[in-house]
């Protein structure tokens, strides 16, 4: 049993909303973003979410915005309060990468998705914590206090973008830039009750950005609500990712247990929940089983490559500063040979093919998110509906695969387990980024997981 059960679940005013109210004058951008720093004065001290404030640049950018509005060329997030994952370098800012190694490392210019954030109008509220290196799928570091999860403070957030996960979970800002290598946006999304998207590989563009899994990583958004994940996607790609109503007859794959993992019972009931919402919704979903095998020859060899490329020499420079995960990773990286990075890139090719075959008989691909709901910080499970787990993966098998296939997949909350989130996951094929966010946001209406959120919140356990 998890020790603390306090929430501080809340959603703060949606992107689409603030954008409508400030095109009415009804919104001021400076007091919204006023009113999110407060918020995350209120409620950080408890979840750690946050790395570094930017209280200065926030409500200079806020400032720029209302003058955008009011001279009527307002960019398409003026004024939107967002938090940027500490993976990402934003001009004048420390760029930790949640290593305390980077503790004082101020970037000198923004890379890629901060530039186009910026040009976008959108309000940096500061910056969130992240796992070391983005090496982990939970998110604590040598750097600062645990990120906690807003559900229940004795429960992990997920990660490696457990910090931007938590921004939105606790309803400091509605947006939040995260960064998917392995299903770091997925698995935190899923964990704190949001929704978070991983578009196809290639599709967002980190210019002069971290170098860490850049075989299968991408930028991508994470939100309370599908619309407004649109948006900041549409801007992080460079295209207008419009809805298109009434996308029906779409043939989905469900497999509840992908490759026979374990899976909380509890997951499983979901998945079926939302299996029967998409079958209301008029489209033809077959149960099938998935073989998703051999991602991992793929993936640890090519991850394990860079992180030696990119950061080897801190094993003898200050290695007793990293944590034992990134360490461990280092060391790892140590016994690699020539021969394995080069079979495992060869191999990456055929594996892409391979999962690009499987839909050739289905538009998107219906799984769990993760087979369990967050656990306790610290506690890794060994066991999964009476099965014995690995401690790496065990708990969050169900993201890399896609990492490694570079398809988008979405994780969308649908349910409550003992008071703490689930979620499934829903992979499009390769370039069909706009179909997968428009299913999503079909299923997210049918689910109506954010009254829960509202409810929370009118009976005060947000805030």
């Amino acid at each position: 049993m998890l020790d603390d059960t306090k929430t501080l679940v809340g959603a703060a005013p949606s992107a689409q909303s603030l954008i409508d109210a400030y095109r009415r004058r009804e919104a001021s951008p400076v007091a919204v973003a006023r009113a999110a720093l407060e918020r995350v004065r209120d409620c950080d001290g408890a979840l750690n979410a946050m790395v570094l404030m930017l209280d200065d640049l926030a409500l200079a950018q806020a400032e720029r915005a209302e003058e955008a509005w009011r001279a009527g060329d307002a960019a398409p997030l003026a004024g939107v309060p967002i938090t940027i994952k500490d993976t990402f370098d934003i001009a004048g800012a420390v760029t930790t990468r949640g290593s305390r190694i980077h503790s004082r490392h101020l970037a000198l210019e923004d890379s890629g998705a901060v530039r186009r954030l910026r040009a976008a109008g959108a309000v940096f509220i500061g910056k969130t914590n992240t796992a070391e290196f983005g090496q982990s799928a939970t998110c604590e570091n040598r750097l600062q206090q645990v990120t906690r999860n807003p559900w229940n403070l004795g429960a992990t957030p997920g990660g490696s973008s457990g910090g931007a996960a938590v921004s939105v979970a606790a309803g400091y800002v509605p947006l939040a830039l995260g960064a998917d290598g392995g299903g770091s946006i997925r698995i935190p999304a899923a964990m704190t009750g949001i929704f978070g998207f991983k578009p196809s590989y290639g599709l967002c563009a980190d210019e002069g950005g971290f170098r860490a899994m850049s075989a299968f990583a991408c930028a991508g958004p994470m939100s309370h609500e599908v619309a407004d994940a649109r948006i900041l996607l549409s801007v992080l790609a460079d295209r207008d990712l419009p809805r298109q109503a009434g996308r029906g007859g779409m043939r989905i794959g469900l497999c509840a247990s992908p490759d026979g993992h374990p899976v909380d019972p509890g997951i499983r009931a979901a998945v079926a929940k939302a299996a029967a919402a998409l079958d209301d919704l008029g489209h033809a979903v077959e149960e099938i089983d998935l073989d998703l095998s051999g991602w991992d020859e793929v993936f640890n060899a090519l991850v394990l490559a860079e992180e030696w490329h990119e950061r080897g020499f801190l094993l003898d420079y200050c290695g007793e500063d990293l944590s034992d995960y990134a360490l461990a990773s280092l060391r790892a990286a140590t016994n690699l040979s020539v021969e394995q990075v080069m079979e495992a890139r060869s191999r990456h090719a055929g594996y892409r093919a391979r999962i690009a075959a499987l839909f050739d008989g289905f538009d998107v691909l219906l799984t769990p998110a993760t087979a369990t709901p967050a656990f306790a910080i610290g506690e890794r499970p060994r066991e999964i509906d009476g099965q014995r787990v690995g401690r790496l993966w065990g708990a969050f098998p169900f993201t890399s695969p896609f990492n490694v296939g570079g398809n988008p997949a979405a994780a969308i909350p649908c349910d409550t387990i003992s008071d703490l989130p689930v979620s499934v996951q829903l992979v499009g094929r390769i370039g069909q980024d706009a179909p997968l966010l428009d299913l999503a946001q079909d299923l997210e209406e049918a689910l109506a997981f954010g009254d829960r959120i509202a409810a929370l919140q009118f009976m005060g356990a947000g805030g």
